[in-house]
């Protein structure tokens, strides 16, 4: 059976991110879509519809609060807004990059009729994990008033951290996605990738407790950087510390362009696999 006759724009390069920023621009409107089917699938037939992107970091902190307040010998002030701030951010990591893969898996259908840029799957993705992300903010200041935790001027700083969170997100999206369309199993192996991860990040503990020679560990993790930029505005009331920022954009920027460098190169062959 002859495989269907596939049309793509010639014009298209490889590796041209500013051209492939501008037809997603081109196709804002298809992209919302996605976003809006995205976040009306998900809490479709939910009683609670929206709450539950509110109720479950807090119930999420209200476990871990316990486990970690009773049986573990460590003490941090305000410890629910500790965790809450570091949870919520890698919940956005974690979610949205895990949705870019099913998304674009699950497009196989409008992939093999249609031209769309295959990035914007990829990308309405992050844009839900952001959408979630954001109203997960909500009881983080909730909890914050709760518990007497000030709130600081360095609040205004956090557009930066999650603007680079999103682009990190993003970047590696696209990787992961297109490892998955040519190999299922990325799948299930980025979950438990992601596992490892999220008990290399300090999100329930505080880094200095980690024995010193285990902090190899803590700096070689990307998501580190990311939590820690974020946690400080709101946790302590500072800025980030310079080398932190810079580390986290450098690896946001080397993410999305290796994402979308790998993500582009292996584009026109999708059809034949999804």
């Amino acid at each position: 059976m002859n495989a269907p006759d596939l049309v793509y724009d010639s014009k298209r390069h490889r590796f041209a991110l500013f051209a492939d920023i501008a037809e997603l621009v081109r196709y804002r409107d298809l992209l919302w879509s996605l976003v809006q089917r995205d976040l009306t699938v998900r809490y479709k037939r939910s009683v609670l519809g929206f709450l539950w992107t509110m109720l479950n970091p807090l119930l999420v902190m209200l476990v871990m609060t316990i486990v970690f307040s009773t049986f573990f010998r460590f003490s941090i002030e305000h410890y629910a807004v500790y965790l809450l701030s570091g949870t919520i951010l890698w919940n956005f990591f974690a979610q949205s990059t895990s949705m870019a893969m099913h998304n674009l898996v699950w497009a196989g259908g409008l992939v093999n009729k249609i031209y769309i840029p295959k990035s914007v799957f990829v990308v309405s993705a992050i844009f839900v994990g952001l959408v979630n992300f954001l109203l997960a903010l909500i009881p983080l200041s909730l909890i914050m008033l709760f518990t007497g935790q000030s709130f600081s001027p360095t609040i205004f700083f956090l557009p930066i951290p999650i603007f680079l969170m999103f682009i990190f997100a993003l970047g590696v999206g696209l990787a992961v996605s297109a490892l998955a369309v040519f190999f299922a199993d990325v799948i299930d192996i980025y979950q438990v990738a992601l596992t490892v991860l999220m008990y290399l990040t300090p999100l329930f503990y505080p880094v200095d407790i980690v024995p010193e020679k285990y902090l190899l560990f803590i700096h070689l993790n990307p998501v580190y950087y990311f939590i820690e930029i974020f946690r400080q505005p709101i946790y302590q009331g500072v800025l980030p510390e310079t080398y932190l920022l810079l580390r986290a954009a450098l690896v946001a920027l080397t993410a999305l362009v290796i994402g979308w460098w790998f993500f582009t190169r292996k584009s026109n062959e999708f059809a034949y696999r999804v």
